[in-house]
């Protein structure tokens, strides 16, 4: 007897975190539509920032690195659906394709850890911070000048360890990251929100699919979380009016709550020496054009030079 064809085919990059988010959009869809989990299948596709461990990603294209091999998954029919951390997601997708859902935002902080100090204010001068983002690193580096940043890359366990063997003094990872793999208790600290502004989309697991593809939009539309969406619409329209060169760090947050959408957005020179933020609130409805709107004042207020990588 032949096998029948899967209920839906998810695409995913292979870490840790990665798989623990398709299988959550597996179990949500497979109980939303009443059919077996294992109807859904999860399809492993190894990505060009998978791949690349010995260098910063702004160094070889940015954030499109982890995900254009799905994406073109996608495009070819081999997937119908690719799920992502939605700060991974570069800002103008392929043609044809487009954000259709996002679950629940998870907490969108930052986890400060270190075995030498309880807060980034209190490491030693001199102390060696590892990350590899340069939203984090510039923010480090505009709170405490005296310490050094290095990059510093791998899933989260990889992390740790190297955190362990002493490599560096201390490292900042996604709260959400270290919630969805059960690992809440590695953090020292957790930085405010209002003290350390996220990635644009960090903490909300972002599903793409083929425009055309209606069956699985349709899918998709009972368990999409639309708040989170539109805060999403908010951060990414901010993040495609600035995003002229990857080298540039941006941060931005927005929160709905009763229609209303609150956005916060910062630019960073890479040192951390020079900072620009704004803010914006409207009604939902709006989200996307406050966000924009945020991003051309700061790019009316930095200088020429601002976002010229260096």
């Amino acid at each position: 007897m032949a096998q029948s064809s899967p209920f839906l085919r998810i695409g995913t990059r292979g870490s840790p975190l990665a798989l623990w988010q398709a299988r959550d959009v597996r179990q949500r869809l497979a109980a939303a539509h009443g059919v077996e989990p294992e109807s859904i299948t999860i399809e492993v596709i190894t990505t060009t920032g998978d791949a690349i461990q010995d260098r910063p990603l702004s160094e070889v294209g940015g954030k499109g690195l982890f995900t254009k091999e799905i994406e073109q998954a996608l495009i070819d029919n081999a997937i119908d659906l690719a799920v992502h951390s939605s700060k991974d997601m570069p800002t103008v997708l392929p043609a044809g394709l487009m954000l259709a859902a996002c679950l629940p935002r998870e907490d969108a902080r930052d986890a400060f850890i270190s075995r030498k100090s309880a807060t980034l204010a209190g490491l030693p001068r001199g102390a060696v911070v590892g990350t590899a983002s340069l939203r984090r690193q510039a923010m480090v580096k505009r709170l405490r000048p005296d310490i050094a940043v290095v990059t510093f890359r791998g899933n989260v366990d990889t992390r740790l360890r190297k955190l362990d063997d002493g490599v560096v003094d201390a490292t900042l990872l996604a709260l959400a990251g270290l919630k969805r793999l059960g690992r809440e208790a590695a953090a020292t600290a957790v930085l405010e929100i209002d003290a350390f502004l996220p990635a644009i989309g960090q903490g909300a697991i972002g599903i793409e699919v083929r425009e055309a593809d209606s069956r699985t939009r349709d899918l998709l539309a009972r368990i999409n979380h639309h708040d989170t969406l539109t805060a999403l619409g908010a951060e990414r329209a901010f993040l495609a009016v600035l995003d002229g060169s990857c080298r540039t760090p941006i941060a931005g947050y927005a929160r709905i709550a009763a229609g209303t959408v609150s956005f916060r957005g910062l630019i960073l020179r890479p040192d951390g020496s020079e900072a620009h933020e704004t803010a914006r609130a409207g009604a939902a409805a709006d989200a996307a054009k406050l966000g924009a709107d945020a991003a051309q004042e700061l790019k009316s207020r930095a200088a020429p030079d601002f976002f010229v990588a260096g």
